[in-house]
């Protein structure tokens, strides 16, 4: 087992690299010269002469790859253009709120997933088979703008059920402890005897959670299915059926633990996808995450902050795979050979 998981950490190295690295080439692929962005069209050339000074612009693209890389191996990806603070900073304070939704949506998504797919796999061909399937295609198909809106428009707006965004009530102030609102209010529980902050953080996140949660959610199902039909047709299944096994005891205990393998590829997968890509959830709920931050830095031209963005979710993306890798070795021991 130690050997195989530093096998996979020492894979993780070069490629984190080589993320890097390409994020900081693709900028020199964008039209125009990013000093003149940031300061507009009506920007004197003394004034861009000086950013670019400022910023290092000017120097040989070799040269500024070796200082980039040598602050990114001290956690520096420079300083916001808008703000002024620095980047790693301004993406620590806002990738709790991202991770949080990401982690609720990815648990909503799992659970009625694998429900759907494994409902749909022992009844193959039935009425339950055909609803789970038309519902997985018609969530993929659904664009997420557009159900966040749907949301919005009828449970926040018409039902008045859920807020319109944000992550707590406005007239609450709760010191973060973890960053995370929902932990941080059941720990007020505990400290405070007051349910108030919980309560409002959970009803805050369950609309984006729901919205986030749908793609990932058709995909799963479809892949549960397609791998409980697989399994099932296999001669163990039917020797267990044959010894007078429950139902449940072969679906669950026997089927579906072999079935987990792409289950938990999926899963993987589309976690790393909500951290990259809720950045229209994020904007459509008010969200303060890093996907709404990162959508503020192209606007605002703050190119050095959407570099770092950029970098900062590609490496938790590679990340999570290596701990899909791990959980690989954990399901099935025969992958650690």
């Amino acid at each position: 087992m130690g050997r195989y998981l530093a096998k996979r950490f020492f894979l993780v190295i070069p490629t984190i690299l080589g993320v890097v690295t390409l994020v900081f080439f693709l900028r020199f692929l964008s039209p125009g010269d990013p000093a003149r962005l940031m300061l507009g069209e009506r920007a004197t050339p003394d004034a861009v002469k000086v950013l670019r000074a400022e910023w290092g612009l000017d120097r040989p693209k070799a040269e500024q790859y070796m200082v980039y890389m040598g602050k990114v191996l001290r956690l520096d990806l420079g300083r916001s253009y808008k703000t002024g603070d620095p980047v790693i900073r301004e993406i620590l304070t806002r990738f709790p709120a991202t991770v949080e939704l990401s982690i609720i949506s990815i648990v909503i998504a799992s659970v009625l997933g694998i429900l759907a797919g494994v409902v749909a796999a022992t009844r193959r061909n039935s009425l339950a088979d055909f609803v789970a399937m038309v519902g997985s295609l018609v969530g993929v198909s659904i664009p997420i703008f557009w159900l966040g809106l749907i949301l919005i428009i009828v449970f926040a707006v018409n039902l008045n059920l859920f807020p319109t965004g944000g992550r707590l009530d406005g007239r609450m102030l709760m010191e973060p402890i973890t960053g995370f609102y929902t932990l941080d209010g059941f720990i007020y529980i505990f400290k405070e005897h007051d349910f108030s902050y919980f309560l409002s953080a959970l009803h805050h996140i369950i609309l984006p959670a729901v919205a986030l949660a749908t793609v990932p959610l058709a995909v799963i199902a479809r892949v549960t299915r397609s791998a409980m039909l697989e399994i099932m047709g296999q001669d163990y299944i039917r020797t267990a059926r044959a010894k007078g096994l429950p139902e449940r005891s072969v679906i669950w205990s026997h089927a579906f633990r072999n079935a987990l393998l792409p289950v938990i590829t999926i899963i993987g997968i589309e976690f790393g996808y909500n951290l990259a890509g809720a950045v229209l959830t994020e904007t459509i709920f008010a969200w303060p995450g890093i996907g709404n931050w990162l959508y503020t830095a192209v606007l605002s031209r703050d190119y050095l902050a959407v570099q770092g963005g950029v970098a900062f979710v590609s490496v938790a993306f590679i990340l999570i795979n290596l701990l899909v890798d791990v959980l690989y070795a954990y399901v099935n021991p025969r992958i650690r050979y």
